[in-house]
């Protein structure tokens, strides 16, 4: 696989060549990742597999709180705390004022959206990508507060329609744009900029889900223009489960009054007030896993280290990579619409569920996951696809693994690998 260690390509995949090969240290990755001489791991876009840096960070911290106590822990860890939002907002281009941090994306973008204020008369454009949590709040709001909810007109390759966006909001509605940049559903990457300048043009407010982007694709909120971002850890950041973060535009906040004040981020300054804090900590919880904020940290920082850029190209030159490869491989059939260069890749085998590929695969010890219509109604449901396998490497994943996920497909779709 693409490296500058790696010179040996997966049966079926092209061997890069000086030109074309990103510049990532894989031998090296894959030293610093434990799981990955345990297993071949395709599932970052479900929870990537996390350093050992990442481990140790979280076990300490965790130590440190049986030896002292949970709260005398947090305290001595205050800095590190602290840095976790220097990190975070140095990765999407923002400022430490403008994060908070959550357990979930999805209850982050639940509290950004209680936190709008949406009521009758406004307008939710979402896009086909959102995920299905997201979804159901969404269709939540539009039934209970008689708002209308409009999915997002789509291109031939499926992502938003840029023209056709800016038709839709030019009527000037107070509208809510929410986007997806990846969906779980497929490797296809919304023109997020272009969309943002849409809003703009327009005043729509645009919440960007980076949950499938952030540490996978270069993500900057002032290039994509949007007034909210959030993301999860687990995925391409490689952090602990229960782990993600939000930006807020600093111009949007005293806009934004959370549903639920809570006492980490408002003060009860009189019988019947309370001051909201002025950054963008006011939409957290008291209670959270200090130990998995900090793992958080160090998986940011590490993915800083190894450098944005670089992991993007890596990423998605091996998603091309392994595209083709499975494109050319009777009876599979690529799921992912035209045009796609990403690390998510999704396809389904003729004649085989798609839960049936990847308890196969398993069998083999490769790791992929199944994701069903369920999961994204306005995109496979669209499709007619009940569900598709989908793969998702990482910069610990080598030529061996690759080679194994291809023979492992190769013999399902022959009818000599399932059980």
């Amino acid at each position: 696989m693409s490296s500058v260690d790696a010179t040996d390509a997966a049966p079926g995949m092209a061997e890069p060549t000086d030109a074309t090969r990103p510049r990532l240290d894989l031998e090296r990755e894959r030293l610093l990742t434990r799981g990955a001489t345990l297993s071949r791991h395709f599932n970052a876009a479900g929870s990537a597999l996390p350093s050992v840096g990442v481990l140790a960070t979280v076990v300490d911290h965790l130590r440190l709180e049986e030896a002292r106590g949970g709260y005398e822990a947090a305290a001595q860890a205050r800095d590190r705390v602290d840095d976790v939002y220097a990190a975070a907002a140095e990765l999407v281009g923002a400022t430490a004022s403008e994060i908070a941090l959550f357990d979930s994306a999805s209850t982050g973008l639940r509290v950004m959206l209680d936190s709008l204020r949406l009521s009758r008369g406004d307008r939710i454009v979402a896009s086909t990508t959102t995920y299905v949590s997201h979804a159901l709040h969404l269709m939540t709001l539009a039934r209970e507060l008689d708002i209308e909810l409009v999915i997002a007109p789509v291109d031939g390759a499926r992502r938003v329609d840029v023209e056709a966006l800016d038709a839709l909001l030019s009527d000037g509605r107070p509208t809510l744009l929410s986007v997806a940049h990846i969906p779980t559903s497929s490797g296809l990457v919304e023109p997020v900029a272009q969309i943002g300048a849409v809003a703009r043009t327009h005043g729509a407010t645009y919440i960007l889900d980076a949950t499938q982007s952030t540490g996978h694709l270069r993500t900057d909120v002032v290039e994509a223009g949007c007034d909210i971002l959030v993301t999860t850890g687990r995925k391409f950041l490689r952090s602990p489960r229960g782990t993600a973060f939000a930006y807020v535009r600093a111009e949007l906040l005293e806009r934004l009054l959370p549903l639920s004040p809570d006492v980490r981020g408002a003060q009860w300054t009189e019988a019947a007030k309370w001051e909201l804090t002025p950054s963008a900590r006011r939409f957290e919880s008291w209670e959270s896993s200090v130990a998995n904020r900090l793992g958080l940290g160090t998986a940011i920082r590490e993915a800083l280290d190894r450098g944005v850029t670089e992991t993007q190209e890596w990423l998605c030159r091996t998603g091309d990579d392994l595209r083709s490869a499975l494109a050319g491989i009777d009876g599979v059939t690529l799921a992912d619409p035209a045009e796609v260069s990403s690390a998510i890749v999704t396809f389904t085998v003729e004649g085989v569920e798609a839960s049936a590929v990847a308890l196969a695969l398993a069998d083999r010890n490769v790791r992929v996951v199944s994701v069903p219509a369920t999961h994204g109604q306005w995109d496979l449901g669209a499709r007619g696809i009940p569900s598709v396998v989908r793969a998702s490497p990482h910069v610990y994943n080598d030529a061996a693994d690759f080679a194994a996920l291809l023979e492992g497909v190769e013999a399902i779709a022959s009818g000599n690998g399932t059980r």
